[in-house]
């Protein structure tokens, strides 16, 4: 095994872990990714496409100091998603992203775990009043954008769809309830 090129770190929830990639996480990654749920991410993919975007998923951190951490459940140990920070090439700025995956949804984890997230990027990546990119028909996203107390910006287009900007409000004082880092 390699050892990876950056340290990620490790976020606690109280009901996940949010932490850097293991091998052993590219088949729920890859069944996300072939789903009909991957539409509102440019899905669905065949599994070379996944592959690429794993590996595009521990090279951002490399590359940028952050990026989207696998989303483990924490009483399962089943990998629930995926969340973080991403600044891809195009992209405007760094954008708060999450997926969540089939089982685990309607549980309050995506806010649980996007909460945690914005707060770690704000504390400790200079990340703050960040925006979400969604789809106007991911009605899922956009009730959490909301509930995350972001608020609708304006209408653009990424990667030739369009889409609407959600911008986050700063979190200077605010954490994940139950949050804390760990050094994996």
């Amino acid at each position: 095994m390699i050892a990876p090129a950056c340290q990620i770190p490790t976020v606690d929830t109280p009901d996940l872990i949010l932490r850097g990639y293991r091998e052993a996480d590219f088949d729920a990654i890859a069944a996300f990714g072939a789903s009909e749920r991957a539409r509102f991410v440019g899905g669905p993919h065949d599994r070379w496409a996944c592959w690429r975007s794993f590996l595009a998923g521990v090279g951002h951190w490399g590359l940028r100091g952050f990026g989207m951490w696998v989303v483990e459940h924490r009483s399962s140990g089943q990998v629930a998603g995926r969340v973080g920070m991403i600044l891809n090439d195009g992209w405007h700025e760094p954008e708060l992203g999450w997926h969540i995956y089939d089982g685990f949804e309607g549980l309050g984890l995506a806010f649980q775990a996007a909460h945690a997230a914005r707060a770690y990027a704000a504390q400790h990546q200079g990340l703050d009043q960040v925006i979400s990119y969604i789809n106007a028909e991911n009605s899922r996203s956009v009730r959490l954008a909301h509930r995350l107390g972001a608020t609708l910006e304006r209408d653009t287009e990424l990667l030739g769809q369009p889409c609407q900007i959600f911008r986050h409000p700063a979190v200077a004082d605010i954490t994940a309830p139950g949050a804390s880092e760990r050094q994996a």
